[in-house]
């Protein structure tokens, strides 16, 4: 049994808080190799992904289409700041709500790397990371979480349903930032 000694030995030696520390670890590795990759990418796909959305999509998509690697390390900073908070208010203070949040749409992220791949044929920003390093880690960060019962497992079902009614509101706001202070083109 491969899988129990793996993760005999992972726990052994990583404990609870340890795990939720990597979390902005695991997203800084995953952003950096987006960051890498995003604007030529976006330059070659962009267009077409766009034509495929409704007007209303388009009009809140079209910013986090036609950004530049400036415009996506700005977005990378602001939500790696609140990973940070969410981790130190989870670690030090016992709130976990904010990072169960991010950690559940961390690990949803992956899958939308793996439909972009899928719809445009390409290998996308993040896919290799989001596959390799953001899905274990989410897997093994929940299990780790549930198994040493620091989350009780209902708490995940209300913080993926707060997750869902905000992150419609987190990417028109940060829609309407990028529009506001947009460096593409300057």
């Amino acid at each position: 049994m491969m899988n129990d000694a793996v993760t005999g030995w992972i726990a052994a030696h990583l404990d609870a808080i340890t795990v939720m520390w990597l979390f902005p670890i695991v997203f800084m590795f995953h952003d950096f190799e987006e960051i890498l990759y995003v604007e030529p990418w976006l330059r070659r796909h962009g267009d077409r992904i766009l034509e495929k959305m409704s007007p209303l999509a388009r009009r809140f998509a079209s910013s986090s289409l036609g950004m530049t690697t400036r415009d996506f390390a700005g977005d990378v900073f602001w939500v790696f700041l609140v990973v940070v908070a969410s981790t130190v208010a989870a670690v030090m203070f016992s709130f976990y709500d904010l990072y169960l949040i991010l950690l559940l749409i961390f690990f949803l992220h992956v899958f939308t790397h793996i439909g972009l791949c899928l719809y445009t044929r390409s290998i996308t920003p993040g896919v290799v990371t989001a596959v390799l390093l953001v899905l274990p880690y989410t897997g093994y960060a929940f299990f780790r979480l549930f198994a040493d019962e620091v989350i009780p497992p209902d708490r995940l079902l209300w913080d993926g349903a707060a997750a869902i009614l905000l992150l419609p509101a987190i990417f028109l706001l940060m829609s309407r930032w990028r529009s506001k202070f947009r460096t593409a083109g300057q």
